[in-house]
């Protein structure tokens, strides 16, 4: 486990019944996973999978376009969606719905100016216990 999974991990952990923390957390989780390649290899896995407008959107200082579970599914694939889900609890088509709602909301807070973070992991731990802290994603 990484260091943003404990941090993460010990936040969301303060604040019990919040299923918004944890399913957070679970993102923080499949972002940090190395097979993923971080916020940079999401992205481009989700570009690839036909979502490159949607991605576009998110970074970008404008309106966020929204996404349905159905093109998640699709641009994530299988074995990707299926580790959220079984991290999350939740079946696949639950997860796809989740990441639908979540990824467009956590990726434009990730992104404020309109960019990627420049530096590694530590700059994404910071905004992500940022996020948590504040309550801002879904304010």
């Amino acid at each position: 486990m990484g260091l943003l999974d404990q941090v993460v991990g010990a936040l969301a952990g303060g604040q019990s019944g919040s299923g918004n923390n944890q399913l957070i957390q679970t993102v923080f989780q499949l972002i940090n996973n190395p097979q993923v390649g971080g916020l940079d290899g999401l992205l481009k896995t989700l570009q690839q999978g036909g979502l490159g407008e949607a991605v576009s959107s998110w970074i970008s200082t404008g309106q966020n376009m929204p996404v349905s579970a159905e093109q998640i599914q699709s641009s994530l694939g299988g074995p990707m969606l299926d580790g959220f889900a079984e991290q999350a609890g939740m079946t696949q088509q639950q997860a796809s719905g989740s990441l639908a709602e979540l990824l467009p909301q956590l990726i434009d807070k990730l992104t404020p100016n309109g960019q990627l973070p420049q530096a590694g992991q530590g700059d994404l731990l910071a905004q992500g216990l940022d996020l948590l802290k504040k309550g801002g994603l879904f304010s």
